[in-house]
């Protein structure tokens, strides 16, 4: 194993013996082998630095490196923006490490050296994120490798696999440049993600949201402390934000929207669809401390007449999402409520069983005017996981779960 510290700034020699220069840089293009070394950069006096490729490099020890070719097949260096650079992009840099769910610092990488058709090729395998690195850091060009190696030996390791590691750019082109994949970002949980976000400058932050697709980065949002949430998506253009709160649920969307601007929230509304525009503006229009302001227009609403087949026939047909399935709403021919049925006793029912057969004992509902504080008291007193909003005519309009007035009370808090 290698270690980046030992490589940056070392001797490098061609094919005959001849001195180079020493290393300056090592590059990775992730848009061709995202662990590779594809390009080392020498530099030697007032000369123009040349790079080496990884194909001619032939060896490489601790501070030295040695070259397949003649000084004269090199290429002369040439920026470029789709290269991760280790030392000015990696070494002292925030990274995200994906398994530990935490944003950490970079003190060393570790490359595996692997010979290929003649040559070496530097894979990187793992970032450094301890005390072990940092000590290389310090002691490196004052002590021999050797010794420093064997006092590493004695430190406790902390490091990354690299394929958990993700990096934050900050830098809109570079990060379409270095097609980074929000992939590790995007498989967890939101609730850690935020915790993340929430450790980043501002920059970083949105850097993150606009490499992350629209669901994710709604269910993200959604997590956040509320002061950040409207600091993000105010950075966004419209269209951007109207794209992630579609992926919202309608009251956290609308809990979000009204604490924009009103200039902002009607530029984001106006890209909306209509259908979701539609429920936006209705939940903005009830005070927050209301039912109406806390529920959520998705719900399922069925026919008191079908059976428990047809119910679970019509969730599989329209794909409904398993967070919106704790309770099943029943109504009459007149779209007035007459039951709600639990997701349990729905999949415990045989398939021709009516499903007003199943509902619960009591019938409770709230109005969307009554206050945040009768919610409460009616959760509490029939120990409910969810609560029916109806309009004047004994319409469903809405649904009132356990997370939204937990979430309720954690902002009155």
């Amino acid at each position: 194993m290698l270690h980046a510290t030992e490589v940056l700034g070392a001797e490098a020699y061609d094919v005959s013996g001849n001195f180079v220069g020493r290393v300056k840089e090592l590059f990775i293009e992730p848009a061709d082998q995202p662990n590779r070394v594809a390009r080392v950069l020498l530099a030697r006096g007032q000369f123009r630095p040349l790079v080496a490729r990884y194909d001619q490099i032939g060896a490489v020890t601790p501070g030295k490196v040695t070259l397949t070719t003649d000084e004269s097949a090199l290429e002369l260096f040439s920026p470029n923006e789709g290269w991760l650079a280790v030392r000015k992009d990696l070494l002292d840099q925030q990274i995200i490490d994906t398994s530990g769910r935490k944003v950490v610092r970079v003190n060393d990488i570790d490359f595996n050296d692997q010979r290929t058709n003649g040559n070496v090729e530097m894979r990187v395998t793992q970032v450094d994120v301890g005390v072990a690195g940092a000590v290389r850091r310090l002691l490196q060009g004052i002590v021999p490798p050797a010794a420093i190696r064997r006092i590493q030996e004695k430190l406790p390791p902390r490091k990354i696999l690299w394929e958990f590691v993700n990096l934050i750019e900050p830098d809109p082109l570079r990060r379409v440049k270095l097609r980074m994949s929000s992939q590790k970002l995007a498989s967890m949980h939101p609730a850690d993600l935020a915790d993340i976000m929430e450790e980043l400058s501002p920059a970083e932050r949105q850097s993150i949201v606009d490499s992350l697709d629209e669901e994710t980065a709604a269910d993200a949002i959604a997590e956040l402390d509320k002061r950040l949430q409207t600091q993000v998506v105010e950075k966004l253009d419209p269209e951007k934000a109207a794209d992630i709160i579609e992926e919202m649920h309608p009251d956290e969307a609308a809990d979000l929207l009204g604490r924009l601007s009103p200039e902002a929230s009607s530029d984001i509304i106006d890209e909306m669809p209509t259908r979701e525009a539609a429920e936006v503006k209705e939940l903005l229009s009830f005070d927050t401390d209301t039912a109406g302001g806390m529920m959520n227009t998705e719900l399922v609403v069925v026919a008191e007449d079908a059976t428990r087949g047809e119910v679970v026939d019509y969730i599989r047909f329209h794909e409904v999402p398993l967070d919106q399935l704790d309770n099943v709403v029943l109504v009459n021919k007149d779209l007035s409520l007459t039951g709600t049925v639990r997701l349990a006793r729905l999949l415990l029912a045989d398939s021709e069983q009516p499903v007003s057969e199943l509902t619960a004992e009591s019938l409770v509902f709230v109005h969307p005017d009554a206050k945040d504080r009768e919610v409460f008291e009616l959760f509490d007193k029939y120990n409910l996981r969810s609560l029916t909003v109806v309009d004047q005519h004994k319409r469903p309009v809405g649904m009132i779960t356990v997370d939204d007035v937990v979430s309720h009370m954690h902002a009155m808090l």
